[in-house]
């Protein structure tokens, strides 16, 4: 089998891994599939990458494996939205960047066989115990009682149930909403209603640098790490509560890419950074409020194996934009209330985003900034639909 998937191979979920080092982690997915049983054909497997790593090698790992996939450079990256109609829009993805991410999207956009998608950072791996896939898509089709979390600052810390122990906030978690007091109860969801899955993390906790540095870390990682027995009920946060959203184990309904964008981080002349995932969940949480849909987070864990590097690195790329992240959310909180799509709440966002007047914070700018390309994401997702699939060779 070639490391290809022309539409209507018969898979219908999309993993996306962004990597530039670490991809043969996609072995121990693929095992984890087919230990458990999980249809392996059912998935097809797209590596966003740079034109300065192991290509070749990527694409005869795909075929070792025998499993559906593509490789995506820069270079091919041009040539897929030269293909697609979009090539105007290619600024919307940035090149060296973990939004690279956003490029899956697209690809699942221009092909409607895609029902699910599958973030997965290279970095990760699977608890030999789960089927991995399997959980995610019982997650997305979850129906029944489940745990609601709130807080009264309005902000669910994924990491709460055992937070009295070992104290941890995960990245993008706001300062000022610290020492929240938890509440939980219980909320029946219909089937249907959950449309995206979040599963959390072992080992290496998801921190940003200060609060490594706070943890007495100076590799990029935390002295404190994280079992399964941190980890209790899975649960949805409270409506008009948000949570921190990472892309490193997270399954989602293909109808919520229009409203799930990967901001163009690193790659802007604010040096903003290390905030994509964080404030696409952000704009998630918001649409999924307003429209009456879940994010499920909990199971399945992975194991978050982060490579040592310098915690001050990680300082210098987050502290551009540690003041906006106390914000963000604030300014989306009361966009887009009467629409009725995804894309009808992301326009709002965006508006609020691109119009407002932040100069009373370090960067501000950046937030019209952001507005104006989530602009041009939707206009990219309508130019794919209006573009003609390209004929198969």
């Amino acid at each position: 089998m070639t490391a290809t998937a022309p539409s209507g191979d018969g898979s219908d979920i999309c993993v996306i891994v962004p990597t530039i080092r670490e991809y043969e982690c996609l072995r121990a997915y693929v095992a984890n599939a087919r230990e458990h049983g999980f249809d392996v054909s059912r998935l097809h497997f797209v590596l966003v990458t740079e034109d300065f790593c192991e290509t070749d090698e990527m694409r005869a790992m795909l075929d070792d494996l025998d499993v559906s996939g593509e490789v995506f450079d820069g270079s091919r990256r041009e040539e897929w939205y030269e293909a697609n109609g979009v090539a105007e829009y290619g600024h919307v993805v940035p090149a060296a960047s973990h939004a690279e991410t956003s490029f899956g999207l697209l690809y699942m956009w221009a092909d409607e066989s895609y029902d699910y998608g599958v973030f997965i950072d290279d970095d990760t791996l699977p608890h030999d115990d789960v089927d991995y896939f399997g959980r995610h898509m019982a997650n997305l089709a979850f129906g029944g009682e489940i745990e609601r979390v709130r807080s009264d600052e309005d902000w669910v810390n994924v990491l709460y149930d055992n937070a009295d122990e070992h104290g941890l906030y995960p990245r993008g978690y706001p300062y000022s909403a610290m020492d929240e007091t938890v509440e939980t109860d219980a909320v029946d969801v219909e089937a249907g209603e959950v449309v995206a899955s979040q599963g959390l993390w072992t080992n290496v906790p998801d921190l940003d640098a200060v609060r490594i540095l706070m943890d007495g870390d100076l590799e990029g990682q935390a002295q404190t790490r994280t079992t399964a027995d941190d980890f209790g009920d899975d649960f949805v946060a409270a409506r008009g509560n948000y949570l921190t959203v990472c892309s490193m184990n997270l399954a989602f309904r293909r109808e919520v890419i229009p409203a799930f964008y990967q901001l163009p981080m690193d790659d802007n002349e604010w040096d903003v950074g290390r905030f994509d995932d964080i404030w696409s969940g952000l704009f998630l949480k918001r649409a999924c409020d307003v429209l009456g849909k879940r994010i499920y987070n909990g199971d399945p864990l992975c194991e978050h194996n982060k490579a040592p590097r310098s915690t001050f690195d990680d300082l210098a790329n987050e502290v551009a934009g540690l003041e906006l992240n106390e914000h963000v959310w604030e300014v989306v909180d009361e966009a887009g209330a009467d629409a009725d799509s995804y894309a009808a709440v992301f326009d709002a966002m965006a508006d609020a985003l691109a119009e407002g007047d932040f100069d009373e914070w370090n960067n501000g700018a950046f937030l019209n900034h952001c507005g104006e390309y989530m602009r041009d994401w939707l206009d990219c997702l309508d130019a794919i639909r209006r573009t003609p699939a390209p004929a198969d060779d």
